[in-house]
């Protein structure tokens, strides 16, 4: 009995600790987690900051390819075209023939043309032949008239006759002259017939086939010059006497990769253009200019200094 008397003063005993140990627990306040402290405003950002790059000192801009020579050769005179002699591609020499009209006519007229004048000149030299027999009559019959073997009219016969054959010798003399310069327009036409390479450069395109009827002035081929290249652009008036003659510039062309091109300035417009504002330059390339056609649009890049 004792034993179990004891038992139950010990559990009491176990039970009132516990419950006094959960009070004590539920009067502690919960911990409060405090934000880290922001640092002043006026502490410098840890972020490294990179300044903003200064303006570039210069101006591009864009220009197209040019050469000096760069033509359509027309036909100067009607004509079916008999022949061609040149394909686009092909280089040529200056006075090399391109194509050949028919010339029969041409050359009919020329052959007529220089045996009139063969047979004026004969025609001259027989009225010379007969002039100096005349100066002959009339220096005989002066003699005769001064030894009175002669009346007067008889020696003013005579010499008015010698003197009217010279005027006649004269009218011949510019009758060959006339011959020989219709000779010379017949063979300017004839030659017209011909269609030459005016400068030495590369066919760039033709426009006329065998057998096609042209007329004066349509287009039968476009020679152009392949060298020395050249670029023409424009400049803000602000460039004026900024840039000079013989100044060289930079010139690159997005179809010839990263190459860089030298150009020498040749020339400067000495007016601005009131509509756009504008001064336009031309500029010469120098050194090797490989991949480089005419036609192609380059950027060139000006100092621009205040």
């Amino acid at each position: 009995m004792t034993d179990l008397k004891t038992v139950a003063r010990i559990f009491v005993t176990l039970t009132l600790t516990a419950g006094f140990f959960e009070l004590g627990c539920s009067d502690s306040r919960p911990t409060e987690v405090k934000a880290a402290p922001r640092p002043p405003a006026n502490l410098p950002s840890t972020t490294t900051s990179v300044p903003a790059p200064d303006r570039q000192p210069f101006f591009i801009a864009s220009g197209p390819l040019i050469v000096e020579h760069q033509v359509d050769v027309a036909a100067q005179r009607d004509g079916l075209v008999a022949e061609i002699h040149a394909e686009p591609g092909l280089l040529v020499r200056a006075g090399q023939l391109l194509a050949q009209l028919d010339d029969r006519q041409a050359t009919a007229d020329l052959d007529a043309a220089r045996a009139h004048t063969r047979s004026t000149a004969a025609d001259l030299k027989n009225w010379e032949a007969e002039a100096k027999v005349l100066e002959a009559d009339a220096e005989r019959a002066r003699k005769m008239w001064e030894a009175q073997l002669i009346t007067q009219e008889q020696f003013d016969h005579a010499r008015f006759k010698a003197e009217s054959d010279q005027w006649d010798v004269k009218r011949v003399q510019e009758m060959l002259v006339n011959a020989q310069q219709t000779e010379r327009s017949l063979e300017l036409e004839l030659e017209k017939s011909r269609i030459l390479a005016p400068f030495s450069g590369i066919v760039a395109r033709r426009y006329v086939r065998v057998g096609q009827q042209v007329n004066r002035g349509d287009r039968m081929f476009w020679i152009t010059e392949t060298s020395p290249l050249r670029v023409q652009f424009t400049l803000p008036e602000r460039f004026a006497g900024k840039i000079e003659r013989g100044q060289t510039i930079e010139v690159t062309s997005a179809d010839s990769g990263e190459a860089k091109f030298t150009a020498k300035v040749i020339e400067i417009s000495p007016v601005i253009d009131p509509s756009s504002g504008t001064i336009e330059v031309l500029a010469q390339l120098i050194g090797p200019t490989k991949d480089l056609r005419p036609g192609m649009t380059t950027s060139i890049r000006i100092p621009d200094q205040p």
